[in-house]
C-alpha cells in the first residue's frame, strides 16, 4: 500500500483539511469544558511568536487551550461573566478581515524581513453553558412556524425584534414574490438565518419604545421685548 501524503507538520492530512466545508463546520462547533485558566501570552507560549490571548479549557476528552485576540474581549463583554472553575462553551461566532504582519526569522531567531497579508480573525462567544442551552430553546422557537408568537415573546422578551423582522420578512413576500412555493423558500431562508445566529449566541437586537424628542416639546415663548428694551 502506498505510503499516505503528509502534511508540513510530517503527519497525515486531517480529514478536514481535505475538506474545507467539513473544516468549517467543526469551526463552529459548541466547545465545552470547565474554564482552568484564561490571560494574555504569546501564540502557543513561545516567545518568538506575537501576542496573543488564550482560553483553557478542560474537556471530556482533556485539556484544550484556544487561541484567539477576539477570546479576551469574548469574556469580558459576556452576558453570564464566567469565572474560572465554572462550566462554559466557546465558539467561533463571525470572522472579520484584518491585515496582518508575517515576520520572517532566521535560524537564531531573529526578525530579517516582515510583510503585510490579508487575513481573517475569528470573533467568539464565550458564555457559561446555560447561556447556549437557553439560545437553542430560543432558536427553535423562531425556526417553528407554528409556535405562538404573543408565548413566545412572553417566555423572550429579548426575541420581540426576531418575530418583529419575520413578520416584514413575510409582508414582504406576500407583496413582492408571487410562487407559493417561493415564498415558503424564502421564508424558510430567513428564519433559518435568524434562528442560527440566534443559537451561535449573537448579540440580540434591542427594540427601543419611541419616547417624545425634547425638540418635539414646545419650548415656552418667551417674553416680548419693549421697544425701548436694549439688545445685548
Amino acid at each position: 500500500m502506498p505510503p499516505s501524503p503528509r502534511n508540513g507538520s510530517g503527519s497525515a492530512p486531517a480529514d478536514s483539511e481535505r475538506r474545507p466545508d467539513l473544516a468549517r463546520r467543526r469551526g463552529e462547533e459548541l466547545m465545552v469544558g470547565r474554564l482552568i485558566g484564561h490571560g494574555r501570552a504569546n501564540y502557543q507560549f513561545r516567545l518568538d511568536e506575537d501576542p496573543s490571548y488564550y482560553v483553557k479549557l478542560l474537556t471530556s476528552r482533556g485539556s484544550r487551550t484556544i487561541w484567539g485576540k477576539d477570546l479576551e474581549r469574548a469574556l469580558l463583554e459576556s452576558e453570564t461573566k464566567p469565572k474560572t472553575g465554572d462550566l462554559v462553551g466557546a465558539r467561533r461566532a463571525a470572522r472579520e478581515a484584518v491585515t496582518v504582519t508575517v515576520k520572517e526569522r532566521d535560524a537564531e531567531g531573529r526578525v530579517v524581513s516582515q510583510r503585510e497579508r490579508h487575513a481573517h480573525r475569528s470573533l467568539w462567544v464565550v458564555e457559561k453553558v446555560g447561556f447556549f442551552a437557553e439560545r437553542a430553546r430560543m432558536a427553535r422557537r423562531v425556526r417553528d412556524e407554528q409556535a405562538d408568537v404573543r408565548e413566545a415573546v412572553r417566555a423572550h422578551p429579548e426575541l420581540r425584534s426576531a418575530f418583529l423582522s419575520v413578520r416584514a420578512a413575510e409582508e414582504f413576500a406576500t407583496r413582492k414574490i408571487q410562487d407559493p412555493a417561493d415564498r415558503v423558500r424564502f421564508m424558510e431562508l430567513i428564519r433559518g438565518a435568524m434562528a442560527g445566529s440566534i443559537q451561535n449566541g449573537a448579540p440580540l437586537p434591542a427594540v427601543k419604545l419611541r419616547t417624545p424628542s425634547r425638540s418635539a416639546t414646545p419650548a415656552a415663548t418667551p417674553p416680548k421685548k419693549q421697544r425701548d428694551e436694549p439688545t445685548r
